[in-house]
C-alpha cells in the first residue's frame, strides 16, 4: 500500500467570531477549502480532532508538528493553540509548512504579519466562498512549498546556525539586548524634544537595516510623533525587506506619505495591503484620512464637484473600516462627522450613530482606553450639540493627549462640524473654544 505524505492542518474548530459580523465555520473551511485542496496536491490531510491515538492528547499533536512532512495553518481570530501549534512547526520545521487566513476579519498579530499567508473569502453563511478558486490557490500554495528549498520559518530564517547555535553568541545577544534598551530609552526622551533629538539618536545608530527591529519601528513612530513625515518616508527606504513588509510599517509609512503630499503613492499602497490582506479597519481608516485631505484641497480650491466625490469616497472607506472591525470606533466617527457635513438629514446618521457610540463606550468599559476612545466621545457629544457633555469629555481627554497631532486631528474633525453651522450660530461659538483648546494642546505637546 502506497502511503501519502502526512499533512497536518492547525485550526480552529466549530464556529467562531473572528471579527467580522458573522462567525466562521471553520469546519466547513476544512472540509470544503483545505481537505480537497490537501488531497488534490497529493497529500493525506490530519486534523488534531481526527486523531484516533490513545493517552495524552499532547503528545499526537506534538508528533504531528514535529514528525509530519507538510503542515497548513490557518490562522483566523490568531486562536491561541493554533498559535502556539505554528510556533512549535516553526521551531521543528525550517520549511513546508503553508499559511491562510479568512479575508476581512482584522489583522494578523504583528508578529506573524510579515509570513506569507493566502487569504481566502468567506461566504454570508460563514464558510469559504469561491471555493474553487480558493482551492486551486491553495494547491498551487501546496506544491510549491514540496518543491520549494527555501526556508519558511523565521527562526530558520533569521537566526544563522540554528538549532545548533553557538554558545558563544549569548553574550552578544546579552549586550544587544542592554543596547536597544538604552537606544529606546534615549528615543523616549527625545521625543519629549522634537524632531531634531530624535534624529540626533538616529545619528548613533549603524546600518538600520542591522539595527534591532524595535528600535527601528521606535524610531518611525517618533518621527510621526514630532509629525516629520519626511524622515518617516527616508526612514521606511534604509530598513530591511522583511519591516518594510510588515502591515504596521506599511500602513504608517503610507500615513506619513499621505501627510508629505505624495497622496497618489499612499492609496496605492493602502489598496494593496486591501487586497492581499482583506480589510482592516486601520488601513480603511488611514484611506478615508487620502481622500478626506483630497476632498479639503478640492474643497478649499472651489472644485466642487470634485470635493464631493472626494467626500463621497473618504465616507466609503471610513464606512468599509468600521465594518471590517465594530470594535474600532474611529473610522466609525470620522464616517458619521463626514456624513453629517454632506447631508445632515442622512439616514445613515441615525442607523450609525448608536452602533459606533456602543462600540467606544464597550472600549472604554474594557479597561483599555485610549485617546482615541475619549476623542470620539467629544465628537459625539459636538455631533449631539450637548456644550456640557462635550466640555467633560475635553477635560478627559487632555491627560491621555500622546502626540500633538492627535488633539490636532480632533480639532479638525470639529472644524468640520463647526463649519458646517451657520457663523452667528450661538452653538458654533462654544464649539469653536474647543477647537481653540485642542489646538493649544497640541502646541503645548509641540514645544
Amino acid at each position: 500500500m502506497v502511503h501519502k505524505p502526512l499533512c497536518f492542518v492547525l485550526m480552529p474548530f466549530g464556529k467562531k467570531s473572528a471579527g467580522g459580523e458573522k462567525p466562521i465555520d471553520f469546519d466547513a473551511v476544512y472540509r470544503d477549502l483545505i481537505k480537497p485542496a490537501v488531497e488534490q496536491a497529493g497529500l493525506e490531510p490530519i486534523r488534531a480532532d481526527e486523531e484516533q491515538a490513545g493517552g495524552i492528547i499532547h503528545k499526537p499533536m506534538f508528533e504531528r508538528l514535529v514528525l509530519c512532512d507538510f503542515a497548513v495553518a490557518d490562522l483566523t481570530t490568531a486562536n491561541a493553540n493554533v498559535f502556539y501549534e505554528l510556533g512549535v512547526r516553526h521551531a521543528a520545521k525550517p520549511r513546508t509548512t503553508v499559511l491562510l487566513y479568512a479575508e476581512g476579519q482584522g489583522r494578523l498579530p504583528f508578529d506573524v504579519a510579515p509570513l506569507r499567508a493566502m487569504p481566502y473569502p468567506v461566504s454570508g453563511r460563514g464558510g469559504p466562498a469561491n471555493t474553487e478558486a480558493s482551492i486551486k490557490t491553495l494547491v498551487e500554495k501546496i506544491k510549491a512549498a514540496k518543491k520549494n528549498l527555501d526556508k519558511d520559518s523565521p527562526l530558520y530564517q533569521l537566526l544563522d546556525g540554528y538549532p545548533d547555535i553557538a554558545h558563544e553568541k549569548t553574550d552578544v545577544f546579552r549586550s544587544q539586548v542592554a543596547y536597544a534598551a538604552e537606544l529606546k530609552k534615549k528615543l523616549r526622551e527625545a521625543r519629549k524634544l522634537g524632531r531634531d533629538a530624535i534624529y540626533q539618536v538616529e545619528l548613533t545608530l549603524g546600518a538600520l537595516d542591522d539595527e534591532e527591529a524595535g528600535v527601528i519601528v521606535d524610531l518611525f513612530l517618533s518621527y510621526r510623533g514630532a509629525k516629520a513625515w519626511d524622515d518617516m518616508v527616508r526612514i521606511f527606504d534604509r530598513i530591511d525587506a522583511p519591516l518594510q513588509n510588515t502591515i504596521l510599517v506599511r500602513e504608517q509609512y503610507a500615513f506619513a506619505l499621505n501627510r508629505a503630499g505624495n497622496s497618489e503613492k499612499a492609496e496605492e499602497i493602502l489598496l494593496d495591503l486591501i487586497e492581499q490582506r482583506g480589510a482592516s479597519s486601520e488601513t480603511y481608516g488611514i484611506l478615508g484620512r487620502v481622500y478626506k485631505d483630497r476632498w479639503r484641497k478640492a474643497r478649499d480650491e472651489n472644485k466642487p464637484t470634485k470635493a464631493k466625490a472626494y467626500l463621497k469616497q473618504a465616507i466609503e472607506a471610513y464606512s468599509k473600516g468600521f465594518e471590517a472591525d465594530w470594535r474600532d470606533a474611529y473610522p466609525g466617527i470620522n464616517a458619521l462627522t463626514l456624513i453629517y457635513v454632506l447631508d445632515r438629514n442622512d439616514p445613515r446618521l441615525s442607523e450609525l450613530q448608536p452602533v459606533v457610540e456602543y462600540a467606544v463606550r464597550r472600549k472604554i468599559a474594557s479597561g483599555t482606553p485610549d485617546y482615541w476612545d475619549y476623542a470620539t466621545l467629544l465628537e459625539f457629544a459636538v455631533l449631539s450639540h450637548d456644550q456640557a457633555l462635550s466640555e467633560e469629555h475635553l477635560a478627559n481627554l487632555i491627560p491621555r493627549v500622546r502626540e500633538p497631532w492627535e488633539p490636532e486631528t480632533t480639532a479638525d474633525n470639529i472644524q468640520l462640524l463647526a463649519d458646517a453651522l451657520p457663523d452667528e450660530s450661538e452653538e458654533r461659538l462654544w464649539i469653536l473654544i474647543i477647537i481653540a483648546e485642542l489646538r493649544a494642546i497640541a502646541k503645548e505637546k509641540t514645544v
